[in-house]
């Protein structure tokens, strides 16, 4: 039986992104098994695979546990349940699983594939951060056998930097948006109607849509200055998400005298309808992988504005959304004002949005997975034999 591990740092990756992995390929008769910090407490991922492994390890790279705990249980599991594949993501699990594994992968007995989902250095990162970086991916590379790359800027900058033989990076657009799911026909107007009674917005009033966490590199205060600065009365500013800097960002709101303009919700499992609700989503990160936000927004048809950096770019160049420079906060209100201005050029920009999506659908890349373990599934009963 083919044998499948998916290691992540915490079970909210695996419940937000890879669940239908382990539905796919479980279907297809493998054995799929993951492993992360607490992921024996999740229902969902209890649910999705066949076993699950706890293993102590934060997204804090410099958290000791990562070297002293972490490495022992991962070597024991793998030695133990004999996998074919694992499938490293997020940067912690993602290092410190090939640094556990390096010396088990001389007896050739599996393979490690690594989706990057947004190098930790780029363009606009600090040159020392970027420099540390980078000698990791390069240190990691020789315990990795396929590197997966979600946008082209990573996959250029992998083969550039020499992490992995060129033929052994593969880029693949994500890792898949529900198009069903996010749908325009699969959010009802009554929904819409519902959460615009849950902000009390009246009939006139526009609403604009940030779903983020809040955390400096998201880049929340650019959004809220930009809100005030476009100073419409009409229009109102949701945020849907938490994080570290919720209270700063409530306060911002209260100094810059909008705060009754502008919703916090929380976390939420309607997205799709706030989205729908909403006249743009807005999302002005310094570093992205690939943002789900933004494909969510071209999927429900929903105009996107978004930062002209990594990932982000990818998705809106070519006239499917508005690109501002990074912290330009008067290109971000003027996005804004262009939005609510030229509804109809929104509404067919939108539109080339939804069709732009249908390479990032998540049945497509299912397929490309499914080709990426084939293949090295072929390469070991070679190897075997």
């Amino acid at each position: 039986m083919n044998s499948l591990l998916i290691i992540t740092t915490i079970p909210a990756t695996i419940h937000a992104f890879l669940l239908p992995f382990a539905e796919r390929f479980r279907e297809l008769g493998w054995r799929v098994d993951a492993m992360a910090c607490g992921i024996s407490e999740n229902a969902e991922c209890l649910q999705a695979f066949e076993r699950v492994w706890d293993v102590e390890w934060s997204r804090n790279p410099l958290d000791m546990r990562n070297f002293l705990v972490a490495p022992r249980v991962i070597r024991e599991v793998v030695q133990t349940e004999q996998y074919n594949i694992i499938h490293v993501h997020t940067p912690v699990a993602a290092f410190v699983a090939r640094y556990a594994l390096k010396d088990l992968k001389k007896q050739r007995k599996f393979q490690v594939i690594y989706t990057a989902h947004g190098f930790h250095f780029h363009p606009l990162g600090k040159p020392l951060k970027n420099a540390v970086f980078l000698n990791l991916e390069q240190l990691a590379g020789p315990w990795t056998d396929y590197l997966v790359t979600i946008n082209r800027e990573d996959e250029s900058a992998a083969k550039r930097y020499k992490i992995l033989p060129p033929e052994r990076v593969r880029y693949m657009p994500g890792i898949g948006v529900d198009l069903d799911r996010y749908s325009p026909s699969a959010v009802s107007e009554a929904d819409v109607k519902q959460v615009r009674q849950e902000m009390s917005l009246n009939g006139e009033t526009q609403l604009f849509l940030s779903a983020i966490e809040f955390i400096p590199r998201k880049h929340p205060q650019d959004v809220l200055k930009a809100f005030a600065k476009l100073a419409r009365p009409d229009v109102d500013l949701a945020f849907a998400g938490d994080g570290p800097m919720l209270a700063e960002i409530q306060q911002l709101a209260s100094d810059l005298g909008v705060k009754n303009q502008v919703h916090f919700l929380g976390n939420r499992r309607d997205v799709p309808t706030l989205m729908r609700a909403s006249v743009a989503t807005l999302l002005a990160s310094e570093q992205e992988g690939l943002p789900r936000s933004i494909m969510e927004s071209l999927s429900l048809e929903i105009p996107a504005i978004g930062t002209d950096i990594r990932g982000t770019r990818d998705l809106l160049e070519g006239g499917c959304g508005l690109l501002v420079k990074l912290g330009d906060i008067e290109g971000l209100a003027q996005a804004m004002a262009w939005v609510l201005d030229r509804p109809v050029a929104a509404r067919e920009m939108a539109q080339r949005g939804r069709k732009s999506i249908l390479a990032y659908e998540l049945q497509n890349i299912l397929k490309q997975h499914e080709a990426l373990y084939a293949e090295i599934n072929n390469q070991q009963s070679t190897i075997n034999n």
